[in-house]
């Protein structure tokens, strides 16, 4: 490796760590670590640290943690302070203005989970499975002020199984994201603007983006289930309960869509029918379908109310 670079890494989830453990194992000089403050989690509420936060203070990285740095004067002041080489940023989750962007003597480098220019965004890794896309990967770009609209500097691709949920394909961008930044900042690329064309957004989920409607064709209703999980999660009514769904797959039937099919149980779709595979019901544990029948039975013929958003 060339002379250690002094570096600033921004991230907050642990998509982030690989790429943080990577840097730091490579010995480039880590000054900082930005990441969100700590926020109230588990029963008692207590304030904890984020996966970045908590793996910067194993490795004994100095860490920061600004609610906010877009209007922040005296943050843009001592970003500059640190007289970076560059800043490596991975789902930090807050928006970095042109005052800290330009810092750098190399700028702030982007570690993004889809192939640019498709799945710009806050949501990239459901996006494309819920897309059905084959593909997806990490692009290495540098950053500006637009969203996600830099030149790149590297992209490596990786395949969508076909029955790969979020969690599974989370992990394996997250793996590549560190050896394929070092590899940006030990060949230093010629930046590639991203084409025009292609272009698509993926939006932070909420809630109701875990909604089921038996309208839907099967095979995408099955994406939304990978897609979905773990976050926001799927759910769908059955009387006065919302039942989570955890895993499904398509499988033979027609109906009407929502109406039980058989003690599977699967579910007649706008188009085909999904067997469910692990549910969960409120405040219960998870468990597979046959355990949760014998609790919560769903007979063939049942036909499910539309789920409130």
């Amino acid at each position: 490796m060339s002379r250690p670079l002094r570096i600033a890494f921004m991230g907050s989830p642990d998509f982030s760590v690989p790429a943080l453990r990577a840097l730091h194992g490579a010995g480039h000089h880590i000054v900082a670590v930005y990441t969100q403050p700590p926020k109230p989690a588990g029963r008692g509420q207590r304030e904890t640290p984020c996966p970045v936060h908590r793996a910067a203070l194993e490795l004994g990285l100095p860490v920061r943690t600004p609610a906010r740095v877009r209007k922040d004067e005296a943050e843009h002041a001592a970003f500059r302070a640190l007289d970076l080489d560059v800043a490596v940023v991975a789902a930090y989750g807050l928006i970095l203005p042109k005052a800290m962007l330009d810092a750098p003597r190399r700028g702030c480098l982007n570690i993004h989970a889809s192939l640019l220019p498709r799945w710009r965004g806050a949501g990239p890794i459901q996006a494309a499975i819920l897309a059905g896309d084959s593909e997806t990967g990490i692009t290495i770009m540098r950053m500006e002020e637009g969203l996600d609209t830099g030149p790149m500097l590297l992209r490596e691709s990786v395949p969508i199984g076909p029955r790969m949920t979020t969690p599974e394909l989370h992990d394996a961008l997250a793996a590549i994201g560190g050896p394929l930044v070092l590899r940006a900042l030990a060949e230093n690329p010629e930046p590639v603007p991203q084409p025009e064309e292609g272009v698509t957004y993926a939006p932070k989920l909420s809630k109701p983006d875990g909604r089921i409607d038996w309208w839907q064709d099967a095979a995408a209703l099955d994406r939304r289930i990978r897609a979905m999980n773990p976050w926001p999660g799927c759910f769908f009514q059955a009387g006065e309960e919302v039942i989570r769904v955890l895993a499904a797959e398509p499988a033979p039937g027609e109906g009407l869509p929502g109406t039980v099919l058989d003690g599977a149980p699967t579910i007649a779709c706008g188009a085909g029918a999904i067997r469910l595979l692990r549910l969960q019901r409120a405040g219960r544990a998870a468990m597979p379908a046959a355990d949760f029948l014998r609790g919560f039975p769903m007979p063939a013929g049942t036909v499910l109310a539309p789920t409130p958003a």
